[in-house]
């Protein structure tokens, strides 16, 4: 029977001897979301000496951080040469930097915290949708040679994609080794687990109703009761509402969609994915796919970018992408279906900063394992007074006053993208 709940969180469930608290009455900090995010700044605020209280509306990493792709891959969802044309050169180089270091810092929290999440560097596999993307790759590693001296990655002719993928849909690929894959759930719990140990107060089930400033402190109405802290730190992202409206102009939902099938034999495995990648495509509504832990294929994207498609209509439109891509699929039946949201910007960059004494952090794109993992530790130093600022904190950002009434333009953007896909 398909399932309509995500894989990872049947996999591996939320422990139920995590340890979780009753709502205090005053903290230094107040976390909003329990994400990727939100933990990272908790373990980084607790090791400072904060009290920190990490208030979630429903569990522990309910939202996106328990239910994507598990995929650790370099660069930000802007292109580095747009970026480079955008912020400069040595800011272009160290957004570049940045993105690796990200990586780098899941691996060192996850074998420091002896966070068990199936963390492995396999490498990533981009995939030339139409001939003419596999000329621009050409240029694109080209240039990543010239402007960053990047060396890493590699083009992969269609001839030879037999190494990578078993699949002749593609027309080239360019691999990059330094990308990862994890467990997500297994992850996020990990993290929980290491930032309730250390002190951090973990509140589920506590919505946020109303922020409002009482002298030199903040005041936070609860479904659970009020809260007083000293600062505050909304880490919501893809689930970002109107609660601080200034916060949530910078960032609007998209709904990303995945299909699971159920375990496949080892030779077939082998077959799909030799090198164990994680693959994505060069579509503009792309597709993302890897093998999991246990040997099913995994299989994403975006249909509309509205955060309200059936999963069960969405698994069949995944399916049919999936068998185009890998035929050898047919009749393997799925076991889960499911979707979540990613918290976007227009400017395409996470956006990171401080609007009427309160703290923000958002907009990954679907590259949030890494980034906001990094924006995490990074924001809570900042808040703890140990850092002057994060990367993106000095950076420009698109904000408008329209961007709540996201349910009217997502349909103009998603026609503009099936546009682009179409003619590219």
């Amino acid at each position: 029977m398909l399932k309509t709940t995500p894989f990872w969180t049947d996999d591996f469930p939320r422990p139920p001897d995590l340890a979780v608290s009753a709502l205090p009455t005053a903290v230094d900090v107040a976390i909003v979301g329990s994400g990727y995010t939100g933990l990272h700044a908790a373990l980084a605020l607790r090791n400072a000496g904060a009290s920190v209280a990490v208030l979630e509306q429903q569990t522990i990493g309910w939202g996106a951080s328990s239910r994507n792709g598990g995929m650790l891959n370099p660069g930000l969802k802007a292109e580095m040469p747009l970026l480079f044309k955008r912020y400069g050169q040595e800011q272009g180089r160290a957004l570049w930097a940045w993105s690796q270091a990200a990586i780098d810092h899941v691996e060192t929290v996850v074998t420091q915290e002896k966070i068990d999440c199936d963390f492995v560097r396999t490498g990533q596999a981009f995939l030339a949708y139409k001939p003419q993307h596999f000329t621009a790759f050409q240029a694109e590693v080209a240039w990543f040679v010239k402007a960053l001296g990047y060396q890493a990655q590699r083009l992969v002719e269609s001839g030879a994609l037999q190494h990578e993928i078993g699949s002749h849909r593609y027309h080239g690929a360019i691999v990059d080794p330094t990308a990862a894959g994890l467990h997500p759930a297994k992850y996020i719990f990990g993290l929980a687990w290491v930032a309730a140990g250390r002190g951090a107060q973990l509140v589920e089930q506590c919505e946020v109703q109303q922020i409002r400033r009482s002298g030199q402190q903040f005041e936070l109405t609860t479904s659970r009761g009020v809260l007083r802290a000293g600062q505050i730190l909304i880490a919501t992202n893809g689930y970002t509402n109107q609660l601080v409206l200034a916060v949530r102009r910078g960032v609007f939902s998209a709904g990303s969609y995945i299909i699971t099938t159920e375990p496949l034999p080892a030779a077939l495995q082998a077959e799909l994915s030799p090198q164990g990648r994680m693959f994505f495509d060069s579509k503009h509504f792309l597709n993302y796919f890897r093998l999991t832990p246990d040997g099913r294929m995994l299989f994403g994207g975006r249909h509309n970018l509205s955060p309200h498609l059936d999963v069960k209509t969405s698994a069949q439109m995944l399916q049919k992408r999936m068998l185009e891509v890998f035929p050898q699929l047919t009749g393997v039946p799925l076991s889960h279906t499911w979707t979540g949201k990613l918290g976007l910007t227009f400017d395409l960059m996470p956006h990171v900063g401080c609007i009427d004494g309160i703290h923000y952090a958002y907009g990954y794109a679907g590259h949030g394992v890494a980034v906001a993992s990094l924006v995490g530790k990074e924001i809570g130093e900042v808040i703890a007074g140990q850092r002057p600022a994060n990367i993106f904190a000095g950076l420009r950002q698109q904000r408008y006053f329209f961007t709540p009434y996201d349910r009217f333009y997502l349909p103009l953007i998603s026609a503009w993208f099936r546009w682009l896909d179409w003619i590219s």
